[in-house]
């Protein structure tokens, strides 16, 4: 067996993309040895990795196959992951290898929003009314039945992308074009594909939190800023080390029950819940790492490293949730007004005010970015602030698109 130090092995089951992931492989590298299986080689993962294998990850069966040669040679500690479209596949693989984790059985309950809710239900935990439909025709007989404002969703997906509001009746065939033709790799395509829900009025936020030998730990409490109605990009996320949620009995609760319900014990979950005048609603439950930098914000903010701790717990280790300061971090997306196609997106250092702390470009020259319903998640650049206080946070960030330059051009219109 080939060992590395004193530094476990975990296979690290895809890297997803440098801009908004390399923060996670450069503080668990320094802790773990990881192993890459994924379509292509190894590249920009190079410094975090000890070795990797090509192959292809959405596919079970054959990840499955890869892992256990590994492991023939290795020996290995966990599974890592933290990819939307592989936490199914990476499950096959833990349970295959018999290392910690939670069944594949469970991770496709919170891949499908249809399961999680008849979960919820089943367990009573609060959540909007929701009817999954395969037509048009079954969406207007949902939204009538619920009643309006609905929310049209995809079933599989997560992140907003393909959730769209509609008032009334003559919203419904653009919402549900807008669920039934969003799409992301490694999602599964189901035969009752979009989902009709109650609209949930008031805030939106999201909770990661580990979860470890019974104990259910909120790491990060992160406040949702939307925008581009009616659909729900998100723009922006502020995270307070201070957030009295963090504390809430009702949020211990009710994160404790959404998870017993789907049989979730073992790792780090990404679960959203609005905040409505009747108290928490649950909207959804993802087996994995928040994205749009939720778990660096929560780091900042707190210092509680929560990469690590879905790294930890992978491996069979208690992970560390010990606060060691209080502070507040935001995250500010950049979107362009229009579809474009980008020349040139520039950070521009020397215009950094107070409480900024970093300023990335998260789309190279050539990209073409469209706006919902064309396109989601069209970002050209992000902004991060880190101050004392939230308000002082949001102050620093009013300037954000003046940090970052944008130079672009109308795109072309895509064929109908």
């Amino acid at each position: 067996m080939t060992l590395y130090g004193e530094k476990p092995l975990l296979l690290l089951i895809g890297s997803s993309g440098r801009r908004s992931r390399e923060f996670i492989l450069r503080t668990v590298s320094e802790r773990y040895a990881l192993w890459l299986l994924q379509p292509a080689p190894v590249s920009w993962e190079a410094p975090y990795v000890v070795g990797g294998t090509v192959v292809d990850n959405t596919d079970a069966h054959a990840l499955v196959e890869t892992a256990r040669r590994v492991a023939d040679t290795h020996e290995v500690a966990g599974v890592f992951c933290y990819d939307e479209g592989l936490v199914t596949p990476a499950a096959h693989v833990a349970r295959a290898l018999g290392l910690p984790g939670n069944s594949p059985g469970t991770v496709i309950a919170c891949r499908d929003k249809n399961a999680t809710r008849i979960a919820l239900e089943t367990a009573r935990v609060p959540q909007p009314a929701s009817i999954g439909v395969r037509s048009l025709a079954e969406a207007r007989a949902a939204a009538e039945k619920i009643g309006f404002p609905v929310v049209v969703k995809p079933r599989g997906l997560a992140g907003g992308m393909g959730v769209r509001r509609a008032d009334g009746p003559g919203d419904l065939e653009g919402s549900y074009r807008a669920a039934s033709g969003a799409s992301y790799p490694g999602v599964p395509v189901f035969d009752v594909p979009v989902l009709v829900e109650e609209y949930a009025d008031g805030p939106e936020i999201s909770v990661d939190a580990v979860f470890f030998e019974g104990e259910c730990v909120p790491l990060v409490v992160a406040r949702k800023q939307i925008g581009m109605a009616p659909f729900f990009e998100e723009t922006g996320h502020e995270v307070d080390g201070a957030d009295p949620l963090l504390t809430s009995p009702e949020l211990l609760e009710a994160l404790r029950a959404a998870h017993a319900a789907l049989d979730f014990h073992t790792g780090v979950s990404h679960t959203e819940f609005r905040i409505t005048v009747d108290g928490l609603r649950l909207m959804e439950v993802n087996a994995r790492l928040g994205g749009d930098m939720i778990p660096y914000l929560g780091h900042l903010a707190t210092g509680v490293d929560v990469a690590m701790a879905a790294a930890d717990v992978a491996a069979g280790r208690r992970p560390d949730t010990t606060v060691r300061h209080r502070k507040a971090a935001a995250i500010s997306f950049l979107y362009p007004d229009q579809d474009i196609e980008i020349d040139a997106v520039t950070v521009h250092e020397d215009r950094f005010t107070a409480g900024i702390h970093s300023a990335d470009a998260m789309a190279d020259p050539g990209a073409v970015l469209r706006l919902p319903p064309r396109g989601y998640i069209s970002r050209y650049a992000r902004v991060i602030a880190l101050a004392d206080s939230v308000e002082q946070a949001r102050t620093a960030l009013l300037g954000a698109p003046e940090i970052v330059g944008l130079a672009c051009r109308p795109a072309e219109v895509p064929a109908p």
